[in-house]
């Protein structure tokens, strides 16, 4: 019985071929996005699981208060590491402080550059690597240090590593005390490639051993197997306070099963993070599958009047409703096989592509039963889903009027279809609307001013100790290459700001009160560098010495003081007293969807680690950069000449939103493109049930536009109530999200004004190709029968 069903349901494809295509096409996009998003969905839940202890795995949290401000951070201060082992050993098995970075590594004359890490000496126990060569134990050298099977690769090729000498950032030489297999994609510390000793002298943060004040490193901890994090954290709430009383932070140990995905904190308690895009992606796969089945479900409904006969001479001679159910289903189901075979094809095809937008690195699991166990049991639930209302529908028809000619599908007969076509173009326009949301919202950032001229600066990081000392004669050169228009120091970019501090006074301060200001050390020609605007005051100037102990605050920094008339006035700090020579415009460093940071810029030469380069605007950017190499190696020959432009580096704080931008309007067309194969599929069939309408019509004098009309206006109408029901969902939606940034863009009329306009346009030239095939047909064809 099972073959005849099959033979029939193949028979029934073959016969209706575009009928079949629209069902085999429409199924397979919408089942290949699911299955690129269920593997989305997967990387992200697994996240981090490649580490044995990932359920015992934590790290240390601190809730500060600064400027009438709450906010959880990572970085932590050194002496902490030991308190835990010493004082809460019952709790804490393994901790370890880490520092990450770039770093040079050489052997002989080859020279790399990769992100690494100070760590002490239990962090790759904590993180359970895989060691392919040496072990854990040798990484209690302060002279050894373990890395990666990829770096090793680099730097020695086939030898073996072992006892190899590396020397770091030109200052120190190290053993390889071991080889560990490369972190997968999706892991925290992926992108870090080593690890070098914490208590080498050549890290600075070793000599901050009982620094309680000084946040900075990251702090990460084996749990003991029945420790509790929740009762932990409670534990060590308050520990820092007894070493350091001016403070109010409070510590607690989040979990690794929630770093990626519950990142974000409010009142120091995790509130969700990445998990909303899960979630997000999910409930978008759902949709458009959905989208899918529902054209499956109105196609073959609609087809339901040339399938009557057939129903009533099998009900005629002895079927009973279960197996026409069973018919059906199995049409379904051959679809859905068939689907699924070009679902894989298209997943294969699209996943580099995806991987690139996604910046995942997903693969489809051949080998893994688990997916195979999935992927056919959800395409029989999509099969069952898709063909259970057609199944129950068909089957339901009564034989005997069937069979006399008297059955009619009744007037209502088309709601459920309108319906389901209304529900498709409503998460059509939900998509759409949110896509050009999140696109304004990242336009809107990007057109934010930034109070500087980021076109033509790079960034140099100096990562090795000759490239210090030379500031004056090193700026010297660079502007005799002429291609240089100016170069200065700073101990940050200008895309972050890596110090901040309290402890600042001046005269009116209010009691009690204690800004934390960003500070940034800079050296005199920091300002005609960067491009910023001198607002009140003056830039620094070589010309008075005395600026060597000068400042200038920002406008937001202003604000905080509450200073009036600056220039001039003294703000005590770290036991010194700076006049303010300046305030300059704010600079958006940070996430240009915050507010500004009240920012503090001090002349200090001593305290710089990165080089700011001007290019000048007339020089290609290639000829300048072949100018400038040759400086740097004459101060630098122990490093590779590297550096990043800031606009790149500005631009990566909208990645994560324009990944979100490039998936969700990829989703908005594939659901658009879903939608339409449907439009098409029913406004052709609904074009072949009016044939004899429209030739009686066409006799009595309509015109083509009268018939386009006529066959048109029902699908606009529907898009019309989907519109309605449509955007007062995205608004609400997309306001909530809109809700969780600080500087966003507002929601205007236009956006939905231009998505209906959109629908109804793509509706109309989909459903127009068969009206107007319908109305330019001879009357005579299909009049000759009656």
């Amino acid at each position: 019985m099972i073959k005849n069903y099959l033979k029939i349901a193949w028979r029934n494809l073959v016969k209706n071929k575009v009928h079949s295509a629209i069902n085999i096409v429409g199924l397979s996009v919408g089942m290949a996005i699911a299955m690129l998003i269920g593997l989305w969905i997967w990387d992200e839940l697994s996240f981090d699981k490649y580490h044995r202890n990932y359920s015992h795995i934590g790290q240390l949290m601190v809730t500060q208060t600064a400027n009438g401000e709450t906010g959880t951070f990572e970085s932590t201060v050194v002496p902490l590491s030991a308190e835990l082992r010493t004082k809460y050993a019952a709790d804490f098995k393994l901790t370890a402080l880490i520092w990450e970075g770039a770093h040079i590594l050489a052997v002989g004359d080859k020279k790399i550059s990769q992100n690494g890490m100070w760590a002490e000496p239990d962090m790759p126990a904590i993180l359970s690597l895989n060691m392919v060569k040496g072990s854990y134990a040798n990484f209690k050298d302060p002279s050894s240090f373990i890395l990666s099977q990829s770096v090793a690769k680099a730097l020695f090729g086939n030898a073996d590593p072992i006892n190899k000498v590396v020397r770091i950032d030109n200052k120190t030489n190290m053993k390889v005390a071991g080889v560990y297999e490369d972190l997968p994609h999706n892991t925290t510390f992926y992108a870090a490639k080593f690890m070098l000793p914490f208590n080498n002298p050549a890290n600075w943060w070793n000599t901050q051993t009982a620094a309680w004040d000084n946040h900075g490193c990251h702090l990460f901890a084996l749990m003991n197997d029945q420790a509790d994090f929740d009762k932990v954290s409670a534990k060590i709430r308050n520990i820092t306070k007894p070493h350091f009383k001016m403070n109010d932070e409070v510590m607690q140990v989040h979990p690794m099963s929630k770093w990626h995905l519950y990142s974000d904190f409010q009142n120091s308690v995790s509130i969700g993070g990445r998990i909303q895009f899960v979630w997000l992606f999910g409930i978008i796969g759902l949709f458009i599958l959905l989208l899918a089945c529902i054209n499956f479900m109105n196609l073959s409904t609609a087809k339901s009047e040339k399938r009557a006969k057939e129903v009533g001479i099998r009900k005629a001679i002895g079927s009973v409703r279960g197996q026409l159910i069973g018919q059906f289903l199995s049409e379904s189901l051959l679809v859905v096989f068939l689907a699924l075979i070009l679902t894989i094809i298209l997943t294969v095809l699209a996943i580099p592509y995806f991987n690139r937008i996604a910046d995942k690195d997903v693969t489809v699991p051949w080998a893994n039963p688990s997916f195979w166990l999935i992927t056919l049991s959800f395409s029989i639930f999509t099969g069952l889903v898709s063909g259970s209302y057609p199944a129950f529908y068909l089957s339901g028809f009564n034989p005997v009027k069937v069979l006399k000619g008297t059955f009619r599908v009744g007037r209502f007969a088309s709601v459920p279809r309108k319906v389901l076509v209304v529900v498709q173009f409503t998460v059509s326009i939900v998509l759409i609307i949110g896509t050009v949301v999140v696109l304004r919202q990242i336009q809107f950032a990007k057109n934010r001013p930034v109070g500087y001229t980021r076109a033509g600066l790079i960034s140099i990081e100096m990562n090795t100790p000759e490239i210090y000392g030379h500031y004056e004669v090193m700026r010297n050169d660079l502007l005799q290459t002429g291609a240089v228009e100016d170069m200065a120091e700073s101990n940050s970019t200008t895309t972050q700001i890596w110090s901040r501090n309290g402890g600042f006074t001046w005269e009116g301060k209010a009691p009690g009160y204690d800004p934390t200001f960003g500070t940034i050390g800079v050296t005199y020609d920091y300002g005609h560098t960067v491009g910023w605007k001198i607002l009140q005051g003056r830039d620094f100037s070589r010309n008075f010495p005395t600026d060597t102990g000068a400042i200038i605050l920002n406008e937001s920094a202003l604000k905080m003081s509450g200073i009036k008339n600056p220039v001039g006035k003294i703000m005590h700090w770290n036991g010194g007293n700076h006049v303010i020579v300046g305030i300059s415009k704010d600079m958006v460093m940070e996430s240009p969807y915050e507010k500004t940071v009240g920012t503090v810029f001090f002349m200090s030469p001593g305290w710089v680690n990165w080089m700011t380069v001007r290019i000048k605007p007339t020089m290609p950017i290639r000829d300048a950069l072949s100018k400038i190499e040759p400086v740097f190696k004459k101060y630098n020959p122990g490093s590779p000449f590297e550096y990043k432009f800031n606009d790149d580096d500005y631009a990566q704080k909208f990645s994560d939103e324009e990944r979100i931008g490039n998936l969700a309007s990829i989703f908005a067309a594939l659901a658009i493109f879903i939608s339409c194969l449907g439009l098409f599929g029913l406004a052709s069939f609904v074009a072949e049930q009016r044939t004899k309408e429209i030739g009686v019509r066409k006799v009595l004098g309509a015109s083509v536009a009268n018939l386009w009309r006529l066959l048109s206006t029902e699908f606009v109408m529907l898009v019309f109530i989907s519109l309605l029901i449509a955007v007062p969902l995205a608004y609400y939606f997309m306001q909530r999200w809109l809700m969780t940034y600080q500087y966003k863009a507002a929601i205007s009329w236009w956006i939905f004004a231009l998505a209906g306009i959109g629908a109804i346009t793509i509706t109309l030239i989909t459903v127009s190709f068969q009206a107007i095939k319908a109305a330019l047909a001879n009357p005579v064809k299909s009049l000759r029968s009656e």
